[in-house]
């Protein structure tokens, strides 16, 4: 069994804590409230609607064009309305996403239909007018239509947007976060302070640094993360720096670690508690099982406008407990929840080295 990322099913078993499924990395999730609803601001929405939309003008065309032609011009035409519309009706519910969230929700859906309706009457008016020379029977049941078709999308877009946020809120975010403060894995509280013991008459200033180290892990952890969307990744490289600390002191030689931070990264938004999780389980599978030990190796950098994390160690010839690849599920949803499409994830064995990469927007 290679070395991964591998923990108890019910959740992603840190060092000093357990994180459930998703419980601290819900992006833009407020402690005791569900998402926004209007929370379109993201790629993955934005690709979801205009696959929505063509769909459906690929099918409405369908059935008026006489041939292939004339439902490629009339496929075509339609898009060139209903593109801009949907365009400007998502960056404008971006925008004002926060006045929105403020009103009742009766006020919500009428002024989510209506501008639905007006946004998609300004490009088909343009696009009319320039298209005619002279007035022509049917203008205004046209116009009618069409805003009609617009206050209808949105309000489909809005339903769905609500599910969205329903869906991606945690059904107990009270309960969940007791359960990560809860469970604090014994052995690494109890390897820590017998570390820290035998250091104070030999070494007193690391048997303090150990300790300080072992009070902020535990700072972070018992927080009340629910609170917390996001976490900046100079943070969580710093909380992971403090944790192998602790682990180069019980390991020593056998324990190599190599950093490769880039400072343009470290504004990057991650969930919380989601580096710490990938170096502690490095270290259990790929060092703790070797009796030659091996290398931790974690890398940040910028490439072309995104973050991109490397979190690598070697591979023992003797194998790890094996486990139930929950932690790698439990990484990439919370990724997906905060960042949808454009994050990426990607663990696997490389030769002699496990690797798991991840890019989050800049």
């Amino acid at each position: 069994m290679p070395a991964g990322l591998a923990t108890e099913p019910s959740g992603l078993n840190t060092g000093f804590g357990s994180i459930g499924s998703g419980v601290a990395g819900r992006g833009r999730v407020r402690s005791g409230r569900e998402r926004s609803a209007f929370d379109v601001c993201h790629i993955g929405v934005v690709l979801r609607a205009l696959l929505f939309v063509h769909g459906v003008l690929a099918l409405g065309v369908a059935f008026v064009a006489a041939d292939a032609g004339a439902w490629a011009l009339q496929f075509a035409a339609a898009s060139g309305v209903a593109v801009p519309a949907l365009l400007w009706w998502l960056l404008t519910t971006c925008l004002g996403q926060r006045w929105l969230e403020r009103c009742a929700l009766g006020a919500q859906w009428s002024l989510a239909t209506l501008w639905g309706a007006a946004s998609a009457m300004a490009p088909w008016w343009l696009w009319d007018l320039l298209q005619r020379t002279e007035p022509r029977p049917g203008f205004v049941l046209q116009g009618f239509a069409v805003a009609a078709t617009g206050a209808a999308m949105a309000a489909a877009f809005l339903h769905w947007l609500r599910q969205r946020a329903r869906l991606e809120q945690p059904a107990a975010t009270s309960a969940r976060l007791a359960e990560l403060q809860s469970r604090i894995r014994p052995h690494f509280l109890f390897n820590t302070l017998n570390t820290a013991i035998a250091l104070v008459r030999v070494d007193p200033s690391r048997a303090e640094a150990v300790l300080e180290d072992l009070a902020e892990l535990f700072r972070v952890a018992l927080t009340d993360n629910a609170a917390q969307s996001s976490a900046t990744l100079r943070d969580e490289v710093g909380l992971a720096q403090r944790y192998l600390a602790i682990e180069q002191i019980r390991f020593g030689a056998r324990l190599q670690v190599r950093w490769e931070i880039d400072a343009a990264a470290d504004g990057a938004r991650l969930p919380p508690l989601l580096l710490q999780p990938l170096v502690e389980n490095a270290v259990k599978h790929g060092i703790e099982p070797a009796a030659s030990g091996g290398m931790v190796r974690v890398r940040t950098r910028v490439r072309l406008g995104q973050v991109e994390i490397l979190v690598a160690n070697t591979v023992p010839r003797e194998a790890s407990v094996p486990g139930h690849g929950i932690a790698l599920r439990n990484v990439q949803e919370r990724l997906r929840l905060m960042h949808d499409v454009a994050s990426d994830f990607r663990a696997g064995r490389d030769g002699d080295v496990y690797r798991v990469r991840i890019v989050v927007p800049l």
